[in-house]
C-alpha cells in the first residue's frame, strides 16, 4: 500500500523505505536499507553495491533505482563529513551568529540569491547571514564531486610533486566502452568470441542501447580497463601497492596518481 501525506517519508533508519519506493524490485517488502534486525550490520554504501552487482541484473536495469540510491549516499555524505572552518579570533562571535540564524532566513537568502537580486534588497537577517559567509569556509573534501574534493586532489597531486617529483608522463585513459567486445561480454552477450583478433559484434546502435541500459556494467568495464592497462602495460602491482621487478612499457614505476572527471 503507497501512503499519501503532506509529510515526507524519513529515509533514515527506514527499511520499509525503499520496498515501498520500489515494489517490483522488492515484491515481499523486505530487504530494505538500514533494517536494525540484520544479524550482522550492513551499510547503506555495501548494500547499493551489492544489489547492482546482483546476477539478477533488475536493480541495474530499473529506470531510477541507481539515481536515486546515488542521489541519497551523496547526501548523506554531505550531511556527515560537511564542517566548518574558521578562524580562532573569530571562534565565538561566528558560533554565536550560527546558532540565531534562523532555516527560514537561510531559505530567503538562497532564493534570493537564486534569483539574481541585488544585495541592498535583502533584509538586516539576511545580510547578516550574508556576511557570516566571509568568515566561515565549508569543508567537504569527502563528498564525491564537490569543490572541496576537486581542491583535495589537486593538493594531493602537488604533494605528490614535492615527494616525488614532477611527473614524466600525463596521459589521459579513455577507453571505448561502446566499441569493446569485452564490454559486450560484461553486458551479457555470449556470442562474441574474445578469442579472435576483429570478434563479430552487434550494430553500433545495439551497442549504444546496451550501454545506457547497463550502465554498471561500463563502469565495471572501465574499472577493469584500468587495472590492465596499469597491471600488464605499465607493470604495477596491486597486491604490493609497489612496480614489479621487471616493471612495464617505460620501466618500474615509482608513483601514480589517477583521477576520474
Amino acid at each position: 500500500m503507497v501512503y499519501r501525506g503532506s509529510h515526507p517519508v524519513d529515509e533514515y533508519n527506514n527499511p520499509d523505505f525503499f520496498p515501498g519506493m520500489f515494489p517490483t524490485l522488492f515484491p515481499y517488502g523486505l530487504g530494505g536499507f538500514d533494517d536494525k534486525q540484520r544479524d550482522v550490520p550492513l551499510s547503506f554504501q555495501l548494500q547499493a553495491r551489492y544489489s547492482l552487482n546482483l546476477s539478477d541484473r533488475g536493480f541495474r536495469y530499473h529506470h531510477n533505482y541507481m539515481f536515486v540510491v546515488w542521489n541519497i549516499l551523496q547526501r548523506r555524505i554531505a550531511h556527515l563529513h560537511t564542517t566548518f572552518t574558521c578562524r580562532k579570533s573569530n571562534f565565538h562571535t561566528v558560533a554565536r551568529s550560527i546558532t540565531q540564524l534562523s532555516p527560514e532566513t537561510l531559505n530567503r537568502l538562497a532564493s534570493r540569491l537564486e534569483m539574481e537580486h541585488k544585495i541592498s534588497d535583502l533584509c538586516a537577517d539576511e545580510k547578516n547571514a550574508l556576511n557570516l559567509l566571509k568568515h566561515v569556509n565549508t569543508i567537504a573534501a569527502r563528498v564525491p564531486g564537490s569543490e572541496a574534493s576537486k581542491f583535495l586532489i589537486r593538493t594531493e597531486i602537488r604533494s605528490y610533486f614535492g615527494y616525488f617529483g614532477l611527473p614524466h608522463l600525463f596521459f589521459t585513459f579513455n577507453p571505448s566502452v561502446a566499441h569493446s567486445p569485452i564490454f559486450q561480454v560484461m553486458y551479457g552477450d555470449l556470442n562474441v568470441d574474445l578469442s579472435q583478433r576483429f570478434p563479430k559484434l552487434v550494430s553500433a546502435r545495439e551497442r549504444a542501447i546496451r550501454l545506457a541500459h547497463d550502465p554498471v556494467a561500463a563502469a565495471n568495464f572501465f574499472e577493469f580497463s584500468v587495472t590492465c592497462c596499469f597491471q600488464y602495460l605499465l607493470g604495477w602491482d596491486y597486491g604490493r601497492r609497489q612496480s614489479t621487478a621487471c616493471g612495464g612499457l617505460f620501466g618500474r614505476l615509482r608513483a601514480f596518481y589517477g583521477t576520474s572527471e
